[in-house]
């Protein structure tokens, strides 16, 4: 490996369900066809910047953890840590990575100088894709760990903040298309609000809604071919945040007439923060037609935060793919590790290891998906439970022909008098455990 950072280590092997090696795949192995595809193709990895080579290790408690050759605001430094990155990359046999502006490049004291650093790694970045043949799956803007942005960027009351946010995410979108990303993501860490005493809701909502427009403008404008995507952010950091959850999301698409434009970027954590299943959010995603692509992580249940740990619950992952799979797969998105090592996980190989770890997982969830696809395990069910609604007189209460009057008569004519049948939960629940 070209900085000697992770050791020896030259390429993750796949060693099958039986290897004891921490170092190597049990259940990823990409070329294995699933449903016809290859398993790499199904899933789209991606490896994010942030968590992986900017994060140093600290929580609410505590500072940095982590000391890294890379830390540091020159770059020098940056093109070292894009060096270990792709290191890793290529070690783990990732289609794909994801980044945040401020992850790459150092802050100038200038937004030139900042996109002109940004512009720098890009170049940096575009060579070491052609060497490796690894893509950008997604770019996004950093406008949430600045000062500046402490009241928000898109509906923060300040009208420079949001042009400066403005400037950053078309400087952001250029670099993502000049690089061949598949995505550009707009992920809302401070848009939302801590007290109504100083807020004025509509005003916000209508700053968010118009700078969204103005993305997806200049998205047509410059060409761009690749997806753009919301992600759903619940609590954190603010108290009442505007991207809540996907169904939040698809109401504001809804008013500012970008359904038809825009899709969600959804995470496993954000999910369960706003007391929702992962499976939850993807199927109502797929279901409103703005299913886009995954952030792939959990929390720790018994935390009121979000944790950000890799996945390691087969079950869990086995209906996220499930979900998945029946909204026809990815097309520009993928599965986007938005995951971090605990900060007593101090040594290289640990970052390694989580991620062989969340891939095995992922691969193990997504298997077991698709044998329930293929036996029908939950489709025959279902389909029992609703066939109801295939009779001629049931299509006739939903296509407009029947009125409630025609529908009371119906009743009281054939002395209609339903009984309850059993939702067989738990039977449902115990034939899900048999794929996993």
């Amino acid at each position: 490996m070209s900085t000697g950072f992770f050791g020896a280590i030259d390429k993750i092997p796949f060693e099958g369900k039986d290897s004891t090696n921490p170092l190597a795949f049990r259940f990823y192995d990409p070329n294995e066809m699933v449903l016809g595809k290859r398993m790499e193709d199904h899933l789209r990895f991606a490896v994010c910047y942030w968590h992986s080579f900017v994060w140093p290790g600290g929580d609410p408690f505590g500072g940095q953890t982590f000391e890294r050759p890379w830390f540091g605001d020159t770059m020098e430094l940056a093109r070292k840590k894009a060096d270990v990155a792709f290191d890793m990359f290529e070690a783990l046999g990732v289609p794909y990575f994801t980044f945040h502006d401020a992850d790459v490049r150092p802050e100038a004291d200038t937004f030139t100088e900042s996109r002109d650093r940004l512009n720098a790694i890009a170049d940096y970045f575009q060579e070491k894709m052609d060497a490796s043949g690894i893509k950008l799956l997604w770019g996004t803007a950093n406008l949430f760990s600045h000062r500046r942005y402490m009241a928000g960027a898109a509906t923060n009351p300040d009208p420079d903040v949001f042009a400066y946010a403005a400037a950053t995410v078309k400087s952001c979108m250029d670099v993502t298309q000049r690089l061949g990303g598949e995505n550009y993501v707009l992920w809302g860490g401070r848009e939302g609000y801590e007290t109504l005493l100083n807020t004025d809701m509509g005003r916000e909502l209508d700053q968010m809604g118009r700078f969204l427009s103005m993305v997806v403008d200049y998205k047509h404008r410059i060409g761009f071919k690749g997806t753009i995507l919301i992600e759903p952010k619940p609590q954190e950091p603010t108290k009442h945040q505007y991207d809540y959850d996907v169904g939040t999301i698809y109401g504001f698409l809804k008013r500012y007439g970008l359904e038809n434009e825009v899709k969600t970027n959804i995470e496993q954590g954000h999910a369960i923060l706003a007391g929702h299943s992962f499976e939850h959010e993807l199927s109502l995603a797929a279901a409103l037609g703005i299913f886009g692509s995954i952030d792939m992580n959990r929390n720790d249940y018994q935390s009121g935060w979000d944790t950000d740990q890799f996945p390691n619950n087969v079950p869990e992952m086995a209906l996220a793919y499930l979900e998945v799979l029946k909204a026809g797969g990815f097309t520009t998105g993928g599965t986007n590790f938005d995951a971090k090592l605990r900060r007593q996980s101090l040594d290289p190989e640990d970052l390694l290891i989580a991620h062989i770890g969340g891939m095995d997982c992922c691969a193990r969830g997504l298997k077991a998906a698709a044998r329930m696809i293929e036996d029908k395990a939950l489709a025959g069910p279902l389909s029992e439970r609703y066939a109801g609604w295939d009779k001629p007189q049931a299509k006739s209460m939903l296509d407009g022909s029947m009125t409630l009057e025609s529908i009371e008569k119906r009743v009281i004519d054939e002395k209609i008098d339903p009984q309850p049948r059993s939702g067989r939960q738990e039977y449902l629940e115990n034939l899900v455990n048999r794929y996993v």
